[in-house]
């Protein structure tokens, strides 16, 4: 898990956050939702920061992904300034919040002691969420083959957001035929994360197309963003070859439209060996 840049979830609501200067920041917009419920939280923080400009200066400009994946500048609060904006709002969920944000707070600074304890925590939350042990170990891979790959194009020269996810974007659509908004779409996916609304498959050949581009850059020496997207072409070429194959030989497609929006993934699984047993 990127434990510099992670969601984390109050009462079934996600909250952005960002590992700077040694502390979590959070996003503001995110925990006014979370505590108001209001279907247009931007509109409520921009009213309350209007009325009380003080509580701008607890606040600081940091780039957060947003539902279209790319990243904006963000109103962030530490854990202590975030305290002093929650007065500000009316809440009978506050008390709850103040709790669970001190106890997030604390389990980072255990995690950078024991960092399999993050790891931990992310397992337990996807099987809180209705994912079989089986695809949590995959997802779990999944994400260190995407650090492992991110950490190699930062020391590569890739410093924007929008070259990370355009390389991202090339691996995609090498891998899987389309790019990811197409194949969010084609899932029926808005907000979501895509990763976790991928089946065993398709989990797997996203890993294979990643970790094939992280090989190539390293055994080539790419350097900068036009080495790199070609490095990330051939090596999501690497894991679609392997897919049409996989489909050719089996007859069926790797890509499908299956979600885990209402049905959770450990019990389609449980449906699906019933089918082949």
């Amino acid at each position: 898990m990127n434990i510099h840049n992670a969601l984390v979830v109050f009462q079934n609501k996600k909250i952005r956050r960002i590992w700077n200067n040694n502390e979590w920041y959070f996003s503001v917009v995110d925990v006014v939702e979370a505590l108001t419920d209001s279907p247009s939280p931007r509109q409520y923080w921009g009213v309350l920061k209007r009325r009380e400009n003080q509580l701008l200066t607890f606040c600081l400009q940091l780039k957060l992904p947003s539902a279209d994946g790319k990243y904006y500048a963000t109103d962030c609060a530490n854990t202590k300034d975030m305290f002093r904006i929650i007065q500000s709002i009316p809440s009978p969920k506050a008390e709850s919040f103040k709790q669970w944000l001190a106890q997030v707070g604390y389990e980072r600074v255990e995690e950078i002691q024991n960092p399999e304890l993050a790891q931990k925590r992310m397992k337990e939350l996807y099987k809180q969420k209705g994912y079989s042990e089986d695809w949590i170990e995959k997802r779990v891979r999944g994400i260190a083959v995407r650090q492992e790959l991110t950490d190699e194009w930062k020391k590569r020269g890739i410093k924007e957001e929008m070259e990370y996810a355009i390389l991202t974007n090339e691996i995609c659509k090498a891998t899987f035929g389309k790019t990811i908004d197409e194949y969010k779409n084609f899932k029926d996916l808005k907000k979501e994360n895509l990763r976790d609304h991928m089946d065993d498959l398709e989990l797997i050949f996203t890993m294979l197309g990643e970790a094939s581009t992280t090989k190539i850059a390293r055994n080539r020496n790419t350097l900068g963003f036009p080495e790199n997207k070609s490095a990330a072409r051939k090596g999501g070429k690497i894991a679609g070859d392997a897919r049409k194959k996989l489909e050719l030989e089996s007859g069926e497609k790797v890509v499908t439209p299956e979600n885990y929006l209402v049905e959770p993934e450990v019990n389609k699984r449980k449906k699906l060996k019933g089918q082949n047993n």
